[in-house]
């Protein structure tokens, strides 16, 4: 096999003999990057972001978490990165506009260390509106995007497709590819009808590396190929490839990558929260990725109850992870007092006219299930013998943002910050008004909060008055033990959002 090789300047990604985690959705966020990195990945890609989504982000530095944030108008972070990736992450788009590729690719491009358009999904996410697989059938809006990307950024451009139905098709298009200039092209041995089932078509992989004198990616051999790390050479000799790409093999242990061998699931899954909960990765999104990394014992007793946990917190306890879970959320407050000037919180009450605010936000994660900053407030209230808080929202038409005032004891509360709906815009404002009275909001962090002892102790007592019905004839009729859970809910429905 010959080695292909190009010209590089100092500093630029190299393509040759590299292992690299694959672009996945759901997958390929910060935590599960940087953990391939940690385990000897050379370079990996993010999952793939959509151009039109990514074209309407603002780039922010992240000073407490010491990263690069990509942050939608509706405050979502779309792709956080960090310095330890910087020379190794690869962005993936899916688009099927030139111009647009080429917005997006120049907004990341000084953050990241290579540019790659997805050609190769065919799942709806990618396809619809022309982009991932649906591309494959469009070759000159492939050069067209491939090409002003190459001329337009100052970083590697790449693809990644899938072969097409006949041999002859497949080397033609990765012929017209090279010609754009690409620094490399990703091939998955699978045509787009086919699945993981289907074998992949090392013959086809090592026909186009032949043909082209650009690196070639070896992607697909994860079920068949792949089983540990020394299988990687065996499947980039296989495939005849400069490279090989990983998806699932890694996705279901990432010490795949590790060059001493694999690591017990259990250590790989605690790393891979640390870097979650270090990084404040979504916990829905924490709880996808090791249910992956689990596989068949997602029923287990620990799949079970990961499936029952709800936040971050909540994953680390039952991995038993809760002091690291303190200490973080700990070192995170004391970041934010000392990047503040004069050692305030940036969260300090400021009086705006007849108005208490603070630059908070609502997270619902923060919260334990069916506790809110809202419930705190109105036992609060309820309490100090107050009226009701009352509660007056507004909406501004340019990206229709929330905002809310508080009344409570006739003095108003609100955040300077604006929220994506009503409900959030109301917890915030809730937030505003406990942080400023010095009375708990009962985050995860505060166990001990009033309302949530109060309520284990109701649900304490519901469970000993039923225990005392049932007495020694078993449980009572079917009908009170329908109006006392219907009695139970009604808490829970008043205070959703």
């Amino acid at each position: 096999m010959k080695e292909k090789m190009m010209g590089q300047g100092a500093g630029r990604l190299g393509f040759c003999r590299k292992a690299a985690l694959a672009p996945m959705v759901r997958v390929g966020t910060l935590p599960m990057r940087l953990l391939a990195l940690e385990y000897g990945a050379d370079i990996v890609y993010c999952e793939e972001l959509i151009d039109i989504r990514m074209a309407q982000c603002r780039r922010v530095v992240n000073e407490v978490l010491e990263t690069v944030d990509f942050v939608a108008p509706d405050e979502r972070v779309m792709f956080r990165t960090c310095l330890r990736e910087k020379d190794h992450v690869v962005f993936q788009m899916g688009t099927a506009d030139p111009q647009r590729a080429l917005t997006v690719a120049q907004l990341v491009e000084n953050d990241v260390a290579a540019i790659d358009v997805n050609m190769g999904c065919p799942k709806e996410y990618s396809t619809k509106g022309g982009m991932g697989a649906a591309l494959l059938s469009d070759p000159d809006k492939i050069e067209a995007i491939l090409s002003t990307l190459v001329k337009g950024v100052s970083k590697p451009v790449t693809c990644k497709i899938r072969i097409l139905p006949s041999l002859e098709d497949t080397v033609s298009l990765a012929k017209r590819i090279e010609k754009t200039g690409v620094a490399a092209i990703a091939v998955h041995g699978r045509t787009k009808e086919e699945r993981p089932q289907h074998p992949v078509h090392c013959d086809v992989i090592k026909a186009v590396a032949q043909a082209v004198s650009v690196p070639v990616i070896a992607n697909g051999g994860s079920l068949d190929l792949v089983k540990s790390h020394g299988d990687i050479q065996v499947f980039r000799e296989a495939a005849g490839a400069s490279s090989v790409m990983l998806a699932r093999a890694a996705m279901w242990n990432p010490s795949v990558f590790r060059c001493q061998g694999l690591l017990s699931l259990e250590s790989v899954m605690e790393a891979y929260i640390r870097y979650a909960v270090r990084y404040e990765n979504h916990a829905s999104n924490t709880k996808y990725c090791l249910c992956q990394m689990l596989r068949d014992r997602v029923e287990s007793p620990l799949g079970k109850q990961l499936h029952a946990a709800q936040t971050s917190a909540e994953i680390c306890e039952v991995f038993g992870l809760q002091e690291f879970y303190s200490e973080h959320r700990a070192r995170l407050l004391a970041r934010q007092d000392s990047l503040h000037t004069g050692g305030q919180r940036p969260d300090r009450p400021v009086m705006e006219g007849d108005v208490t605010t603070m630059s908070v936000r609502f997270h619902r994660r923060e919260y334990p299930p069916q506790i809110t900053p809202k419930m705190h407030l109105l036992e609060w209230s309820r309490r100090e013998k107050l009226e009701q808080p009352a509660y007056e929202t507004v909406q501004r038409p340019l990206d229709r943002g929330f905002q809310s005032t508080v009344t409570v004891a006739e003095k108003k509360y609100r955040s300077t910050l604006w929220e994506k709906s009503k409900k959030f815009a109301e917890q915030a404002a809730a937030v505003v008004c406990l942080r400023s009275l010095g009375v708990s909001e009962g985050r995860v962090a505060d166990p001990e909060a009033e309302l949530v002892s109060k309520r284990k102790r109701e649900e304490r007592r519901a469970d000993q008055s039923e225990e005392e019905k049932e007495g020694p004839h078993g449980p009572p009729n079917a009908s009170d033990s329908t109006s006392r859970k219907r009695h139970q809910s009604k808490p829970q429905e008043e205070v959703k959002g």
